[in-house]
């Protein structure tokens, strides 16, 4: 069977969950598993293009897998990509363009929800309410703020729905302003992402502003695409989702200062 090669993975970044949950032996930072020439073509369609904590994934098959089964990998792998975990599962829930792009999926909310163990949580961009409603239903009173008007109708209106409309408290305003006056157990920032690089993302817009004004919180936490490269003082989580199509795809990082 071909051998596989795999580069670039950080230790962060759980290896069995990304590439697959059979044997794989490590020497250095390259991970090497014996594969079917069809699993290994998989593993490099998945991997194409992409890189994490400022390095490409590096992929190397000997021998390399014929070109028709790389074609049929690549157009699974497209297939695949649709079948991702949803983000707002409950009827009459709405989202704008951004949020069908960027919304954290409600499963993964939930779960960092449950994971923040935080009395008041501060959502200083609250979007479409996905995150928020997360921490809600968790049992977190949440102050979610947003500057856009119409997204925040659409994150009340989404609580509404959720039946969390009662812990969550709504603000209208630039973040980056209102900060400094807000207080609470946990920061949680989830900036758009913009068009992040796919290999390194070093820049998201807004994150060196809404970190410098909530400064003053204990504890921080940060949504950041999959490639950023990483912040100073700040722990890394790989978050994959739970669908066929993302349960080996790394949806977003979290970045986590519990000082």
């Amino acid at each position: 069977m071909p051998v596989v090669r795999v580069g670039g993975v950080p230790d962060w970044v759980d290896v069995h969950r990304l590439l697959d949950a059979g044997d794989w032996a490590r020497d250095g930072d390259v991970w090497t598993a014996e594969r079917t020439a069809a699993e290994a073509a998989d593993l490099d369609a998945r991997l194409r293009n992409l890189g994490m904590g400022g390095r490409a994934f590096e992929v190397s098959i000997d021998p390399p897998p014929k070109r028709p089964l790389v074609r049929a990998a690549r157009a699974e792998d497209a297939r695949r990509r649709r079948d991702t975990t949803p983000g707002f599962t409950r009827p009459g829930a709405k989202v704008d363009a951004d949020g069908k792009r960027f919304l954290t999926p409600e499963k993964l909310a939930l779960a960092l929800g449950k994971r923040a163990n935080a009395d008041v949580v501060v959502d200083a961009t609250a979007g479409c309410g996905g995150n928020a409603i997360g921490f809600a239903r968790a049992g977190c009173a949440v102050i979610a703020v947003e500057l856009d008007a119409d997204r925040l109708a659409l994150a009340r209106e989404n609580a509404r729905v959720y039946g969390v409309s009662d812990r969550i408290t709504f603000v209208c305003a630039d973040a980056v302003e209102r900060l400094a006056t807000l207080s609470g157990d946990l920061l949680f920032l989830d900036p758009p992402w913009g068009e992040p690089d796919r290999i390194a993302c070093r820049e998201v817009p807004l994150l060196d502003a809404l970190l410098h004004a909530g400064r003053h919180f204990e504890r921080i936490w940060v949504k950041v695409p999959p490639s950023f490269v990483g912040l100073p003082g700040f722990a890394m989580e790989a978050w994959f989702g739970h669908a066929p199509g993302d349960r080996q795809r790394v949806k977003f990082v979290l970045l986590r200062n519990d000082r």
